[in-house]
């Protein structure tokens, strides 16, 4: 029972990402990444648990959609190439015996699938007696993470790596978990595939007013938005697209955007359905090719191109992709962007908050003044 004990280290490597100064070296970088990492995991390990066996093996899986990753890191600009992440793959796993760099192809939440098996099925092994779980950037990871709860030996066998900030609901679970953080090791912000748009027109507007966010649950009515909203806000676009969305087009100049006085921008609101929200969460549209029709990985996108929506889907898509704020929060003067503009809990006036300090929307996004008082031509100016 106490030979050959190791530490399994388990990554998602479709959104913890390793920084680029890795891997724009392609094979030499997937060395010297291997490197750091079982020196970063080895140094934890001692550090926090010192009854184990200081010459401890450390065995790691990373896996990811090769062929997507490598497109999403050229056309971000991280690598001159794409084969080079490839390259810094087959460097990682020559690297050492017990690294391995694994590509699950193409399909949806495959590196997910693999992952929870393989997290499940070393759990209770004897001779795992410590897993480092890297997978920060998916909340789709809780639902597993929750199922250990009630086990406290067995979570105290867990840490949490953190890549990009942890998403709403795996945040939650730090009060729980172990978690830690390899600096200049992963990336800290998810990859942006998008190209901002040309910048607002300069037109004076009076500043809107300055506020600080109150932490107290507000006590005007949260309609219409339900709140229970903490389980949809999980975006329907692949989990190594960050927002706002990829590659827009060039919009035409007769679309307008509409603003408020103080040149913030106010999108139409939807009416929803609660019941029909986390409906069409579970079909998992791509949000970027029904909303936008540019999901720039096509056919190896892992969320769903074929479905065939209705309107009123369609609509309610509209309102689970205002769930994710935008980058460029209310300058935004993309025409075609799908993300939200304000927080949708938010009331005109007021920066109280039904998500207080863990709302995903900035402070500068509530209590938007929504009355529209001018409309600016995109590209007209």
């Amino acid at each position: 029972m106490e030979r050959d004990p190791f530490v399994l280290v388990l990554v998602d490597g479709d959104g913890m990402i390793f920084d680029e100064q890795f891997l724009k070296k392609g094979e030499q970088g997937g060395k010297e990444a291997a490197g750091l990492l079982w020196g970063s995991v080895r140094d934890y390990i001692r550090r926090e648990n010192p009854e184990l066996p200081s010459d401890i093996r450390i065995v790691t899986r990373i896996y990811a959609n090769l062929k997507g990753l490598s497109e999403a890191c050229y056309k971000a600009g991280l690598v001159e190439r794409a084969s080079l992440i490839e390259d810094f793959a087959r460097g990682f796993t020559g690297s050492k015996q017990l690294f391995d760099y694994i590509d699950v192809g193409s399909g949806k939440d495959r590196a997910d699938d693999k992952l929870t098996e393989i997290f499940k099925l070393h759990l209770y092994d004897c001779h795992c007696r410590h897993i480092i779980f890297g997978c920060s950037h998916d909340n789709g990871y809780a639902r597993l993470l929750e199922d250990l709860l009630a086990d406290k030996p067995t979570i105290k066998r867990v840490t949490l790596l953190e890549g990009v900030p942890f998403e709403k609901e795996l945040a939650v679970l730090k009060k729980t978990y172990e978690t830690t953080k390899f600096n200049t090791l992963f990336r800290t912000m998810k990859i942006n595939l998008y190209h901002p748009p040309q910048p607002p027109p300069q037109i004076q507007y009076p500043p809107p007013p300055t506020a600080t966010r109150t932490l107290s649950i507000p006590k005007t009515s949260l309609s219409p938005m339900a709140t229970s909203w903490a389980s949809t806000t999980a975006m329907s676009v692949p989990a190594h697209v960050a927002s706002p969305p990829p590659n827009p087009k060039p919009a035409p100049s007769s679309v307008t955007i509409s603003r408020n006085k103080y040149g913030q921008r106010v999108d139409p609101q939807i009416l929803y359905d609660k019941n029909e929200v986390n409906r069409v969460k579970k079909i998992h549209m791509c949000n970027v090719h029904y909303l936008r029709r540019d999901c720039p990985y096509g056919d190896e996108c892992s969320h769903d191109h074929k479905y065939k929506p209705s309107n009123n889907e369609l609509t309610t898509l509209k309102y689970v992709a205002r769930m994710t704020p935008c980058k460029f929060g209310t300058d935004c003067d993309d025409t075609k962007c799908i993300y939200g503009h304000r927080c949708p809990l938010s009331q005109p006036g007021s920066t109280e908050c039904y998500f207080k300090e863990n709302c995903r929307f900035d402070l500068e996004m509530h209590g938007i003044d929504t009355n529209v008082v001018k409309t600016v031509k995109v590209g007209s100016y």
